[in-house]
Formats: C-alpha cells, sequence, structure tokens
C-alpha cells in the first residue's frame, strides 16, 4: 500500500440542455398546487426564498405537464445519466491529459435511478476505459454522495496508487418529481432540485490538491430526515424541516471530531467546500462554523446558478474552488450531508 497521498487531477461539470428559471418552474408549481391549497401563493414563497435564479433539466417544460410511470421515467434516467455521465467523465480526463485505457477503477455515484447492471458497466464502453477496469457503484447516498464517492476514490487511489481513478457522478432529480405529489416536501423540492453530472480523477502524479484523509458519520434514530419513498409513480422525496437545526446541533462538534482524528484543528481549515443544500443550510453553516463573509461565495453561487443537484452539486463547487482559488495554499474541507442521517468530510491541502 501506498504512503503518499493521492491529489486530485482534475474536476469537470456537465449539465442538460433544458435550462429552467424560477419563474418558469413557480409557474408549474402554482398550477399543480392550488387545486388543493387556496394559500398557494403563500406557499410559493419557498420558490423566492431559495436563492435559486437557474437551473437544468434533461426533459422540456411540457413534459412536466403530463403524468409518467415509473418505469418510463427510470428509462428516460438510464438514457441521460449516460449522456451528461460521458460528457462530464471526458472532460474531466481531456483536463488531466488522461488516457481512458490507463483508468485503474471507476466509482460511480448516483441516488436518481436504479439500474442493473450499474450504468459505470456502459459507460466504461463509451470512454474507451480498460475492459479490466474495475468498477464501484454507489447508490443511496443522496446528497453525501459526492463528499463520499471522492472519499472512496482516495482510499482506493493510495492503495492502488499504480493508476488513476475516475470518480463520475450524475443525478437527474427532475424525474423524480411526482406531478400528483402535493406534499410540502415535494413543493420544497421542486423549488430547488435539479440535474447535472460531473466528475474527477485522482492519482499519484500531478499538480492539484493532495487529500490526506476522510471522515464519515451516520447518526442513530434519523432515517426519516432524509430519503426517497418508492411508491406507484416513483421515487417520492422525503425530507425533515430539522436539517438546518441539524447542522446548528451537530456539524460543528462533528467537524472538529472529524479534524481531531486527523491531528488538525478547526482553525486550520482555510478553505470550505460545502455541498449547498439550501439557503437555511448555508446559513446554518455560515453560523454554526464561524465562517468568515465571502467564505462560501461558491457554494452560494452554484446553488443560484445550478440548483440542488444532489450528490454532485459539491464537486460543482469543488471544480470553480479549483479553477479561482486552487493555487491558493492551505488546507480545506468538501463536505455534504446526505440520507441516512449522515455526513462526508474529505479533506485537501494544496
Amino acid at each position: 500500500m501506498s504512503t503518499a497521498n493521492p491529489r486530485l487531477l482534475s474536476v469537470a461539470t456537465a449539465v442538460p440542455p433544458y435550462r429552467v428559471t424560477q419563474e418558469m418552474a413557480k409557474g408549474y408549481t402554482r398550477l399543480m398546487f392550488s387545486k388543493r391549497y387556496r394559500d398557494v401563493e403563500r406557499l410559493l414563497l419557498v420558490f423566492d426564498n431559495a436563492h435559486v435564479e437557474n437551473r437544468h433539466f434533461c426533459m422540456p417544460s411540457a413534459w412536466f405537464y403530463e403524468d409518467h410511470t415509473f418505469p418510463e421515467k427510470n428509462a428516460l434516467y438510464v438514457e441521460h445519466a449516460l449522456d451528461l455521465s460521458e460528457k462530464a467523465a471526458k472532460r474531466a480526463m481531456d483536463k488531466a491529459g488522461v488516457d481512458p485505457s490507463d483508468v485503474g477503477a471507476i466509482f460511480f455515484v448516483s441516488t436518481t435511478g436504479i439500474s442493473t447492471p450499474s450504468l459505470d458497466s456502459m459507460l466504461i464502453f463509451r470512454l474507451g476505459l480498460s475492459e479490466h477496469v474495475r468498477r464501484v457503484p454507489i447508490w443511496g447516498l443522496g446528497c453525501a454522495g459526492g463528499a463520499a464517492g471522492l472519499g472512496r476514490a482516495a482510499d482506493y487511489a493510495q492503495a492502488y496508487p499504480e493508476k488513476p481513478v475516475l470518480l463520475v457522478g450524475v443525478e437527474l432529480c427532475s424525474l423524480t418529481f411526482l406531478r400528483g405529489d402535493r406534499t410540502k416536501s415535494n413543493l420544497v423540492g421542486m423549488s430547488i432540485f435539479a440535474d447535472g453530472a460531473a466528475a474527477a480523477l485522482l492519482g499519484q502524479e500531478g499538480s492539484g490538491p493532495e487529500i490526506y484523509g476522510s471522515y464519515s458519520t451516520t447518526w442513530p434514530d434519523t432515517r426519516d430526515v432524509m430519503g426517497w419513498d418508492l411508491i406507484n409513480d416513483g421515487l417520492q422525496v422525503r425530507f425533515a424541516k430539522s436539517i438546518p437545526q441539524i447542522v446548528r446541533e451537530k456539524m460543528r462538534d462533528n467537524l472538529e471530531s472529524a479534524c481531531d482524528s486527523l491531528g488538525l484543528d478547526l482553525k486550520d481549515l482555510r478553505h470550505f467546500v460545502l455541498h449547498p443544500g439550501g439557503t437555511k443550510v448555508l446559513e446554518a453553516y455560515e453560523e454554526t462554523l464561524g465562517i468568515q463573509p465571502g467564505g462560501l461565495d461558491l457554494s452560494w453561487e452554484v446553488l443560484r446558478n445550478y440548483g440542488n443537484m444532489s450528490s454532485v452539486t459539491v464537486l460543482f463547487v469543488l471544480e470553480r474552488f479549483l479553477e479561482r482559488c486552487g493555487a491558493q495554499d492551505g488546507r480545506g474541507v468538501l463536505s455534504a450531508l446526505g440520507p441516512g442521517f449522515s455526513a462526508e468530510h474529505v479533506f485537501f491541502q494544496r
């Protein structure tokens, strides 16, 4: 096993073609919810407070005005997830100057659709990876999946340093919107969730940030905080209003424990690459971690321009961090929360 920490060689992203403004999404939701709620305009304030201006969906707006079965939605997931994953992965390999045949393993992260065999089995041939590449599909981690995937890929890259490791994540949250679901959770989901894909390459060669540790936590008796319920029409979103409060109550102690596991102090961290789960979550991060004004600008920017794309969103933030702040020295952490209820932290340094 190598004792050298792997480096982040590149990060790249991709979004589907249909750009949806927040006003467009709000108008559709008004039509959908007005039959059940007389005070629909009050409920629609969640769109105004979401800090989201634009999102991208894999299907045109007219598609959402019709009913669709779960098998139909899942077939679209397989089709479009493969296309987006391929784009993001090719961009990441091009950025890093890595030949596809040299990739030793592919980690594939997703939560918004189902496929057996997992999509990475088809992706390896689209990308030109070796038929002997090692496959590690990861499903069910939701918004924490991008951070968890990066941590597990870094572990693998350290254990098997001979070849680069490819991480690919893709989420098509829009395909999980349920037209007949008038719950508040669905309303909130429609105000922030979106589609996107991201990919990262890790290896021993290169000048990118060094990945030097990760930390995972799953809290007991929190299963109902976030997740999917499988119903006849598809995947029904489930999350509690208490998530921002959980951030305030648990995140500082959890991150301090994560730092302590690596012999660090929280004050040693200069950079915070955090998953923008929503406005209240980011505000809770700023408050409980004492992050200085501007410290989460990239997270706010991604939320504003792309919405919450579940697992891949934090990798969108990471891509922008590398482009604008990657030359800055110092230690940093990439963090995300997800179903379980769980937290994932990945530590890096220049």
